[in-house]
């Protein structure tokens, strides 16, 4: 698309990337999965590191390590699921640090895209997570006083009751896992564009003409502030997402009255 004499690439050629290896089978492999490769091997390394010389007074990747797993289970654990969620720990914080590595590739240089900015992780965490909170409502409440407690409002006149199974059963079984990849998904996928879209601007601008020069700086410092704010957006959907996690965990642990 050409907007002022500007080229903008279309939306394909920045979230999709030709094939590296394996190309046209089910195993190609591009730019975004060796980002979801990579973004696993950071995570195990992180915490090998941090527990492979345990020390009394913690320091370095130990401390960052035992740091993020007290947020996790004061800021979302304790919060969203209660004492009886801690089993939950492992799992919740290596989601967290999972999604947040791969949401940080958008201001890796030479890299500069969020794995998650294409639909199909956020989707496959999504259908886990919906695949959990299902499993833990039916263990611990029984299938049909889950399915009642999950779908059926307490205290609700009969004669909206049916409208309202309804709108419940849609919201906990379908919209909660839809809304999280969505949210995620969405969420990187907004910011990446917009990265694109003023570095483009300010290239294009220093390129046409010397007085032109100047004005390239409006958008450069744009640029460089959002990029800041990228940052920050990755640890944010990555905390949303998991916290999001913990609370439908909670929920189906702890029914509604």
């Amino acid at each position: 698309m050409t907007l002022l004499g500007i080229d903008f690439p279309p939306i394909t050629h920045v979230t999709r990337w030709p094939d590296i290896f394996f190309g046209g089978t089910p195993f190609a492999i591009n730019k975004t999965v060796l980002i979801f490769f990579v973004s696993v091997l950071i995570t195990l390394v992180f915490f090998f590191a941090a527990a492979r010389r345990a020390q009394l007074v913690p320091k370095g990747v130990q401390n960052l390590a035992e740091s993020s797993v007290d947020f996790v289970r004061e800021g979302i654990i304790l919060q969203t699921i209660g004492p009886e969620g801690m089993g939950y720990l492992p799992f919740l914080t290596t989601m967290f640090f999972f999604i947040f590595f791969i949401n940080i590739f958008e201001i890796i240089p030479l890299v500069q895209f969020p794995g998650n900015a294409r639909i199909a992780v956020p989707f496959l965490l999504a259908i886990l997570v919906w695949f959990i909170f299902n499993i833990v409502g039916i263990a611990k409440q029984g299938f049909f006083s889950y399915i009642k407690t999950s779908i059926v409002p307490p205290d609700v006149p009969k004669a909206v009751l049916p409208l309202l199974v309804f709108i419940e059963f849609i919201s906990v079984f379908i919209v909660r896992p839809f809304s999280l990849a969505i949210r995620l998904f969405a969420n990187m996928l907004a910011g990446h564009l917009i990265l694109v879209t003023f570095a483009i601007l300010s290239a294009s601008i220093w390129g046409a003409a010397v007085y032109f020069k100047i004005g390239a700086a409006f958008p450069f410092a744009l640029l460089i502030a959002l990029t800041a704010f990228e940052i920050l957006v990755s640890a944010l959907q990555a905390f949303i997402f998991t916290i999001l996690t913990g609370v439908y965990i909670g929920l189906s642990m702890h029914p509604e009255h």
